[in-house]
C-alpha cells in the first residue's frame, strides 16, 4: 500500500499493466480490483490470505486496468494537441500564409484577359451610370450688365442614363496592353428628372459671343468686325435657350455667319455637342499581366503618352486609369491616380474613411484641396496657370486651352473647396460637401468601384471689354453656367456576387483563428481531464487508509 503496488500474490501480474500509471492511480486500481474480487467471490477473505483470480473475472479486471491507462493517454493527447495547434495558428498569423494565398489569387484573377469576368465587367460595366445636369438661370441680367451681383436660380436635375461600353478592343504586345474606344450614349430618364429639357428655358451667358470677344479683344479691327456682327444678329452677353439646346447643340446665328467665311468653324454650339453617341479618342491600357498595380493604367490617349495644353511636364502627364477601375489590394496609404478628358488633366484622390455599401466594405477616396489649389498653396499646380503665371485662385481651373479658346473655367459645384471670393461674387452659391464633392468608394480587396460621383461645374470667365458694348459695366466674374453629377452605384446582382466572393476570401483568411479556437478548446478539455484525475487521486488517497478487503 505504501508503494502503490497490489499487495496480493495473486495480483502481481498486474504490475505490468499498471506500470505506466502513477502511484495514486495504481492504488485506486488495486482498491477497485479488490472490491471486485470480493464482490464476485461472494465471500470475505482474511486480510493475510491471497485471492486467486478466476478466468471469468480476468476480462473485467483487464478492462479496469486499460481504462485507467487510456484515460491518462487521452488527457496528455489533448494537452499536446492544444500546444501544437496554438503554435501553428500563431505561426500562420505571423507569416500571413492564408492572406497571401488570397492576395495572390486576386492578383491573378484581376487582369484583362479574354473570356474572364474581369474583362467583361471592364468592357461593359453592369452597374447603371446616371448623368445629372443642373443649370443656373440668371434672374437679373440687367443688373449684372450694370455692375450688380448676379442672382442665380438652380434648375434640375435633368437626368440621363449613360452607357459607356468599350469598343474596338484589341490586345497588343503579347496581351500586355489593350486598346479601346469608350463610346458614350445618353438617354433621358424623365422619372429621375425635375422638368422637361425640351421646354425648360435657361437664361445664361452667351458662350459663343464671349468666346469671340476674347479672341478679338487684342485687335481693334477684329473688335470692330465682331461688334458689327453682334449688332447685326442682335447678340448680347446673355442668351435664353432650352436645356436640350444648351446641352446637345443649337445653330448659333453668330457662328453661322463666321462659318460662311471660315468653314472650319462649326455653326452649332452646345456644352455636350457631338458628345452623344461618340467617343473621346482611343486609349491604350495596361492589362496588369506584369504588375497588378498597373491594371488598366493608361499608357496612351489619342496616340500620345502626354498632353500639350499645360506649361510643365508634370501637369501634362497622363497618370493612372480612366477612373472607372483601379488595381486590387488598395490600401489606405495609396494615392489613386486617374485621367479625365472632361477636365483635360490627371487627378488624384486620397483615403478619407471606411464605409459599407450594400454590405460591401469600401474605402472612400476624395479629391484633396491641393488638387485645385493655387500655385502659392501647391507649387506643383503652377503648370495649370495659363497663360504662364495667370492663376485665378484655388478651386478653379482654366481649361480654355483645351476648349478651342473658349473662356471655360471648371470647378466643383457651387465652388466647393474654392476661394471664398468666388462664392461671395455670386448670389445663389451654397457649397455642400455631401452634394458637391467628388468621391470614389472602392472595395480594397478587388479594387472594384462600388459607388462613385464625379461632380464638375462649368463656368465662364466674363469681364468688361473695351470696344464691346455688350459687356456693359459687368464685373469680372467666374460665372456659373451648369454643373453635372455623374454617379454610379453597384447593382444588386453584382453586389451579391461580390459579397459571396468576399465571404469566401474571408473564410480562408480566418483559418488560423479557427485553428487557434480548436487549440483553446483542446486546452479546456485537457484542464477538465486533469482536474478529474486529481479528484480521483484524492479519493484513492482516502481509500488507502481503509483495508483492501473487508473482513467477514
Amino acid at each position: 500500500r505504501r508503494t502503490g503496488q497490489c499487495p496480493r500474490a495473486g495480483l502481481q501480474w498486474l504490475r505490468v499493466g499498471l506500470a505506466g500509471v502513477g502511484v495514486s492511480a495504481r492504488r485506486a486500481a488495486c482498491q477497485s480490483i479488490n472490491h471486485l474480487l470480493t464482490a464476485t467471490a461472494g465471500q470475505s477473505a482474511p486480510r493475510s490470505s491471497a485471492v486467486p483470480v478466476s478466468d471469468h473475472r480476468l476480462p473485467l479486471i483487464l478492462s479496469i486496468v486499460f481504462t485507467m491507462g487510456t484515460r491518462l493517454g487521452v488527457t496528455y493527447t489533448f494537452g499536446i494537441l492544444c500546444i501544437f495547434l496554438l503554435i501553428a495558428s500563431i505561426a500562420l498569423l505571423v507569416t500571413n500564409v492564408f492572406l497571401t494565398v488570397v492576395q495572390n489569387y486576386v492578383k491573378k484573377e484581376v487582369q484583362l484577359r479574354n473570356d474572364t469576368v474581369t474583362f467583361e465587367t471592364w468592357k461593359n460595366p453592369p452597374p447603371p451610370i446616371y448623368m445629372q445636369f443642373y443649370f443656373f438661370n440668371v434672374t437679373n441680367p440687367t443688373e449684372v450688365l450694370n455692375g450688380g451681383k448676379p442672382y442665380l436660380e438652380e434648375k434640375g436635375p435633368y437626368t440621363y442614363r449613360e452607357y459607356k461600353p468599350k469598343e474596338n478592343v484589341t490586345f497588343l504586345d503579347g496581351d500586355k496592353m489593350v486598346s479601346a474606344l469608350t463610346s458614350k450614349t445618353y438617354v433621358f430618364v424623365p422619372e429621375l428628372s425635375k422638368g422637361n429639357p425640351t421646354t425648360d428655358l435657361i437664361r445664361t451667358v452667351n458662350i459663343p459671343v464671349v468666346t469671340i470677344m476674347n479672341m478679338a479683344k487684342y485687335s481693334s479691327s477684329y473688335i470692330l468686325l465682331a461688334e458689327a456682327l453682334f449688332m447685326l444678329k442682335g447678340a448680347g452677353l446673355f442668351t435664353t435657350r432650352t436645356v436640350h439646346e444648351l446641352l446637345w447643340g443649337y445653330k448659333d446665328p453668330v457662328l453661322s455667319s463666321i462659318h460662311f467665311f471660315k468653314r472650319e468653324v462649326d455653326d452649332y454650339f452646345g456644352l455636350y455637342y457631338k458628345m452623344n453617341g461618340t467617343d473621346d479618342g482611343e486609349y491604350v491600357f495596361l492589362t496588369g499581366q506584369e504588375n497588378y498595380k498597373n491594371f488598366t493604367r493608361i499608357v496612351e490617349w489619342r496616340g500620345n503618352n502626354s498632353l500639350d495644353w499645360w506649361t510643365t511636364d508634370a501637369c501634362n502627364m497622363i497618370n493612372g486609369t480612366d477612373g472607372t477601375s483601379f488595381h486590387p489590394l488598395v490600401t489606405k496609404n495609396d494615392t489613386l491616380l486617374f485621367f479625365t478628358s472632361d477636365l483635360c488633366r490627371s487627378l488624384y484622390a486620397t483615403f478619407e474613411q471606411e464605409l459599407g455599401v450594400k454590405g460591401i466594405p469600401v474605402f472612400r477616396f476624395v479629391l484633396p484641396n491641393e488638387v485645385f489649389a493655387n500655385a502659392t498653396v501647391n507649387p506643383e499646380n503652377a503648370g495649370f496657370c495659363v497663360p504662364v503665371g495667370n492663376c485665378l485662385g484655388s478651386g478653379v481651373l482654366n481649361v480654355s486651352a483645351c476648349r478651342q479658346g473658349a473662356p471655360i473655367i471648371l470647378s466643383s459645384p457651387h465652388f466647393y473647396q474654392a476661394d471664398q471670393k468666388f462664392i461671395d461674387a455670386i448670389e445663389g452659391m451654397h457649397p455642400d460637401k455631401a452634394n458637391h464633392e467628388t468621391f470614389l468608394d472602392i472595395n480594397p480587396l478587388t479594387g472594384l468601384l462600388v459607388r462613385a460621383a464625379k461632380r464638375v461645374q462649368i463656368n465662364v470667365y466674363i469681364e468688361k471689354i473695351q470696344g464691346f458694348m455688350q459687356t456693359g459695366d459687368v464685373q469680372t466674374l467666374v460665372f456659373p453656367v451648369m454643373y453635372l453629377n455623374e454617379s454610379v452605384l453597384i447593382d444588386n446582382t453584382s453586389a451579391a456576387k461580390l459579397n459571396s466572393m468576399l465571404l469566401r476570401s474571408e473564410m480562408v483568411t480566418l483559418i488560423p483563428f479557427m485553428i487557434m479556437g480548436l487549440g483553446i478548446l483542446f486546452g479546456l478539455i485537457f484542464i477538465i481531464l486533469v482536474c478529474t484525475k486529481r479528484n480521483m487521486a484524492i479519493e484513492a488517497s482516502e481509500a488507502e487508509r481503509a483495508p483492501l478487503l473487508n473482513p467477514s
